[in-house]
């Protein structure tokens, strides 16, 4: 891959050896993504979806509560609106990742970044956020995690489509405690002072208050507006970039 000029504010590049930086960071993550894939998968058999639609719709889609979520309204005729409307809910958080990354993303050639932020998911984006922020601002880090995120997710999907029952129960292995951890440890890793981590404690504490009340995925949507409202009361100290 070609580097790309400078932006106004940062060099940002996009290369084959950032590509393979961020598929070597996170593939060892991925791993605790190959069990929700399988669920996904044998979930997906189980519902009434043939082979051929799950592993399209985890190859495409590529967005797994929303794919789960979509599941619970698989019915014919298929409620299209209310399967749009879910996947917004549930995906709705990408909003607020794109206008992260965008002041790094957005000075990229447009086969860059529109690849780049078709596999953006809260993994890829935490580890190149951290890392940009950090001076490493090689964007090919976004496409590879994603990448490699996304391979693990679509053989995940075919295993659980052609052998998931042979499995058995996967909650037995406790991946979801794996899974929940890294996600606490890349968040807690961008936190750089106690002022920054309130809009964060906030949008924790008004994502789990209102998991039970809310509709599918709208829970993440009133963290997030609940979040920035502390960050607008309680901004933080942001970094210099160098």
């Amino acid at each position: 891959m070609d580097d790309v000029s400078p932006a106004p504010k940062a060099s940002v590049s996009f290369t084959a050896r950032g590509i393979a930086r961020g598929g070597q960071r996170l593939l060892p993550l991925s791993v605790f993504v190959f069990p929700f894939g399988v669920a996904y998968g044998v979930a997906a058999i189980e519902t009434g979806l043939t082979a051929d639609q799950a592993l399209i719709m985890s190859l495409i889609v590529f967005a797994g509560a929303a794919q789960f979520a979509v599941l619970d309204l698989w019915q014919s005729p298929l409620p299209f609106v209310s399967m749009a409307l879910v996947m917004f809910a549930v995906n709705a958080r990408h909003f607020i990742l794109g206008a992260a990354i965008s002041p790094y993303v957005n000075p990229l050639p447009a086969r860059h970044w529109f690849w780049s932020l078709v596999l953006l998911t809260d993994l890829n984006f935490a580890d190149t956020y951290k890392s940009v922020n950090e001076g490493r601002r090689d964007l090919g880090q976004l496409f590879g995690g994603g990448l490699a995120l996304w391979a693990v997710w679509a053989l995940a999907t075919a295993v659980g489509v052609f052998a998931g029952a042979l499995l058995g129960e996967l909650e037995r292995y406790g991946v979801d405690v794996v899974m929940a951890g890294a996600f606490a440890a890349l968040s807690v890793g961008m936190i750089p002072n106690l002022r920054a981590a309130v809009p964060v404690a906030v949008a924790c504490v008004v994502a789990v208050i209102t998991l039970p009340v809310l509709p599918t995925g709208w829970n993440i949507i009133a963290a997030a507006l609940a979040g920035g409202a502390a960050g607008l009361v309680f901004p933080a100290q942001p970094k210099q970039v160098p």
